[in-house]
C-alpha cells in the first residue's frame, strides 16, 4: 500500500499469497436496502469477474444506448475478484434488462428488481468478504495465528489505509495525475495519464505510450489498445480539438480530461488525497489508533466532528468503536489537528510543497476538493478463520469505503494487493 508503513498489531505475519486464482477473492456488498419490486427505476444484482464496475455500467449502457448518467451503483467494485453488487437503470422496465442476460462479458445477472429510488454511490453499509490465503507454511499453525491477529483487530480496530485499488497497482499512477491536478498543471496531468509508461507494462502498451509521448497521437490512438479504453477516449478528443483548432491549448487539455466519465476524472485528485492520507494514517498510528491524542479531531460514525467530549471519557467511546481519532483528506476547508498531531499533518504537505488552496484547482473547479477528516481506523465483524487444504480461507466484513487489503496486510504482514 502506497505510504503505509505502520501496523496495528506486533504479531508475525503468516505470509503467503492471495488471488492466486480469481475464485480466490469474493466481496459482496452489504446495501442499506434492497429493491421494493415496485417503481420506475430497475435494480440488477450481477456478479462480476476480471472487470470493473464502470466498465460494465459503460457496457449495459452501449447495449441499451442509453446515457451512461441513467445509471447508478453504490460502490467501486474490484476487478480482480469474483464480486457481487447491485446496479440500477433508471426509467427502465425488467424486461428491457432481461434481453442483457447474455450480452454482458464476464458478467452474470442475478437477480432483477424495481424499485421506487435510483441507487447512488455510498448507499451501502459495507462489503463482506471471503479471501483465501495461499502457500503458507503450516496451515494450521497460520490459521492460530489470523485468529489471534483477527482477536486484536476487533479490539483496536483496522488502520484505514487506501488500497492499491485506489492507484493501480503496475501502474501507481492515478494519484500522480491528481498531483498535477493540484499543482493546477493539466496538460501535465493528461500527459501523465496517456503517455508516461511504467516497466511493469507490456511492451505494446508502452509503445503506444511512447508514441503519444513523442507528440504522435494519430499512432498512438492506432495503436493503444482497444482494453486501454480511457486513453483512447482522451485521445480521440484530442485529435478531434487539432483537427478543429489547429493546434493543442490549455483549453484543448482541460476539455480532454473534463471528457472523462465523472466516477473517473473525479478519482484522480481523490487518489492524491489518499496517498497523501496513508502518510497521515502511517504517521498518527505509531501513537496508538484506539487512543485519544491531544490535539486529535474526533467523529462519530456517521463521520461527523465531534466538538465536545469528556477528555475521561473519550478513551472509552474510541474503545467502544462509538467515535474514532481521524487523520485528513487534505482540501480547501478541511481542518487540522492541533498539538503535535497537527504538526505530523503540517509536515506531509509541507514536504509535498502545497498548501491547501491549491485543492481549489482553479483550471478544473469540478475536480477539486474541500477535504474531510476519515477516521484513522475501522472495525471489522462476522469474522471468521479456517484451515482448508489449499490455505487459510478468511471472511470478515468491514464498512463501506475501507479496504479488505488493509485487514489481510495485519495478517499476512506484506504489501498486499
Amino acid at each position: 500500500m502506497l505510504n503505509a508503513e505502520t501496523y496495528a498489531t506486533n504479531n508475525k505475519g503468516i505470509g503467503g499469497k492471495i488471488r492466486t486464482e480469481i475464485e480466490d477473492f469474493y466481496v459482496e456488498e452489504i446495501p442499506e436496502h434492497l429493491p421494493s419490486g415496485n417503481g420506475p427505476n430497475t435494480w440488477i444484482f450481477i456478479e462480476k469477474m476480471k472487470r470493473n464496475t464502470l466498465d460494465v455500467v459503460l457496457d449495459i449502457a452501449r447495449e441499451m444506448k442509453i446515457s451512461r448518467k441513467r445509471m447508478g451503483f453504490a460502490g467501486m467494485k474490484d476487478k480482480s475478484a469474483v464480486t457481487r453488487q447491485w446496479l440500477c437503470v433508471s426509467n427502465c422496465s425488467t424486461q428491457e434488462i432481461e434481453v442483457l442476460k447474455d450480452k454482458l462479458y464476464n458478467v452474470k445477472i442475478l437477480e432483477i428488481q424495481q424499485n421506487e429510488k435510483k441507487l447512488r454511490i455510498g448507499q451501502l453499509i459495507g462489503n463482506k468478504f471471503k479471501i483465501l490465503i495461499r502457500n503458507t507454511d503450516d496451515h494450521e499453525t497460520d490459521a492460530e495465528t489470523a485468529e489471534t491477529i483477527f482477536d486484536k483487530l476487533l479490539e483496536v480496530g483496522v488502520p484505514n489505509y487506501y488500497g492499491w485499488q485506489r492507484f493501480g497497482k503496475e501502474r501507481s499512477n492515478t494519484h500522480k495525475v491528481g498531483e498535477f491536478l493540484v499543482h493546477n498543471d493539466v496538460k501535465g496531468a493528461v500527459d501523465s495519464y496517456i503517455g508516461n509508461p511504467y516497466p511493469e507494462e507490456k511492451d505494446h502498451i508502452k509503445f503506444a505510450r511512447t508514441l503519444y509521448d513523442e507528440g504522435k497521437l494519430e499512432e498512438s490512438y492506432e495503436n493503444m489498445p482497444a482494453a486501454m479504453r480511457y486513453e483512447k477516449m482522451m485521445l480521440r478528443e484530442l485529435l478531434n480539438l487539432k483537427r478543429k483548432k489547429g493546434e493543442l491549448d490549455e483549453k484543448s487539455y482541460i476539455i480532454t480530461i473534463e471528457s472523462l466519465p465523472k466516477p473517473l476524472k473525479r478519482m484522480f485528485v481523490h487518489a492524491y488525497q489518499s496517498y497523501l492520507f496513508n502518510k497521515a494514517v502511517s504517521e498518527r498510528s505509531k501513537l496508538g489508533i484506539n487512543k485519544y491524542v491531544p490535539g486529535d479531531i474526533i467523529i462519530d460514525n456517521e463521520e461527523h466532528l465531534v466538538h465536545e467530549f469528556d477528555l475521561d471519557d473519550i478513551n472509552n467511546r474510541i474503545n467502544s468503536f462509538e467515535v474514532h481519532p481521524t487523520a485528513p483528506l487534505y482540501g480547501t476547508k478541511v481542518p487540522l489537528a492541533g498539538g503535535v498531531v497537527g504538526e505530523l499533518e503540517q509536515k506531509i504537505i509541507d514536504d509535498e510543497k502545497i498548501k491547501m488552496e491549491d485543492f481549489e484547482c482553479p483550471k478544473t473547479p469540478k475536480l477539486g476538493s474541500h477535504g474531510l477528516r476519515r477516521a484513522l481506523r475501522f472495525k471489522i465483524w462476522d469474522v471468521s478463520v479456517e484451515s482448508v487444504p489449499e490455505g487459510i480461507l478468511t471472511e470478515f466484513s468491514i464498512p463501506k469505503g475501507c479496504y479488505a487489503t488493509a485487514v489481510l496486510r495485519e495478517i499476512m504482514k506484506k504489501d498486499v494487493y
